[in-house]
């Protein structure tokens, strides 16, 4: 992974670098032999994710502020990673003007920078972070990139994240299309592993952190919806190879698993994988979220398009993956694994 004396080092920023996805991405960089500078403003994201590393530079601030009053000191850049975000469906049903304005205005705020800041001005490549949520409450399963997109009414909040999420891959795919960006879209569905949190309603990390307190792991509605989950390891390794193909630049790509678990097969999984005595208990939605909460019986990707472009396809298993997690987190000393298949 460390290039050769005579390659050229890439200089590369990641924005939302200390976050869940971000730090991964980062370590992989860095590993390669970049030299990385990481934007985040730690409101989800923390400093520890990140390695102490010379080739590392960490600004603790605001993206769009950064990029106004330190652009030109950022570059020449070789690579762009737009992961800064607010994410989580709790966040998005707690605070939606700050998920609205962070979405669309720090990736418009990254999109105009990164047009000229590449060598001698040029533009920079750039991979911009979006959602499986962009597909809204459709029916059709799998989801493929270029299906309709079906929301609910603006009243419902929840639909205001992936609303935000589909502005900023037309704001991606625009710049490609206006001024020659070098944009790819990875939109993710359900990413997990390790340093994941479940502070924001990430379903995973909850699961784990209460099955390692031994506490009821609380599955919302009646747990037979059913999602796909992917290890944030194989995910992160997918990114420098869908930027770094010129046949990808200015479209779309799902990314994730394409093996459906229902959230109550998810809970038993990870009683049985970390050997907890913990209970599982339906929760109302509007309970767990507000009133009138709207959700997907299903979510799953056609992954045909990044298996074509790069020969994606996930190498780790929910288990391993299960484990890892508990294993990352504060105390988290999980008993070995009791399976070593998928689900």
């Amino acid at each position: 992974m460390t290039p050769s004396p005579a390659s050229p080092r890439r200089r590369v920023l990641v924005t939302g670098g200390a976050g869940f996805i971000g730090s991964h991405l980062t370590e992989l960089l860095l590993a390669r032999g970049d030299r990385v500078v990481v934007i985040d403003d730690l409101s989800t994201g923390r400093r520890d994710n990140l390695p102490a590393h010379p080739d590392l530079e960490f600004l603790h601030a605001d993206l769009a502020a950064a990029l106004a009053q330190r652009g030109p000191a950022l570059g020449p850049l070789d690579q762009v990673y737009h992961l800064a975000a607010a994410v989580g469906v709790r966040l998005v049903v707690q605070d939606p003007i700050r998920c609205i304005e962070t979405n669309v205005q720090q990736t418009a705020a990254l999109l105009a920078f990164a047009v000229t800041a590449g060598p001698g001005g040029s533009p920079a490549p750039t991979l911009v972070a979006s959602s499986s949520e962009v597909y809204g409450k459709a029916q059709k399963s799998p989801f493929s990139e270029e299906d309709d997109v079906v929301y609910g009414p603006t009243s419902k909040t929840r639909w205001s994240y992936a609303c935000s999420k589909a502005v900023d891959e037309y704001l991606a795919l625009a710049y490609h299309k206006q001024h020659g960006l070098p944009a790819v879209v990875a939109r993710f569905f359900n990413t997990v592993g390790p340093r994941q949190v479940g502070a924001y309603g990430m379903v995973l990390p909850s699961f784990v952190e209460r099955a390692l307190r031994g506490s009821a792991l609380e599955v919302y509605g009646d747990g037979r919806q059913t999602r796909c989950f992917c290890d944030v390891r194989d995910v992160a390794g997918a990114l420098p190879r869908l930027l770094e193909n010129p046949a990808c630049h200015g479209r779309v790509f799902n990314l994730g698993s394409d093996r459906p678990i229902s959230i109550g097969g998810l809970a038993e999984l990870v009683v049985r994988t970390l050997g907890s005595r913990s209970e599982t208990v339906l929760v109302p939605y509007d309970r767990a979220y507000e009133a009138g909460f709207e959700d997907l019986r299903q979510r799953e990707p056609d992954l045909t398009r990044v298996r074509q472009a790069i020969g994606f396809a996930p190498r780790i298993e929910l288990t391993r993956t299960i484990h890892d997690l508990a294993t990352s987190m504060p105390g988290g000393r999980p008993e070995p694994m009791l399976s070593s298949g998928g689900a």
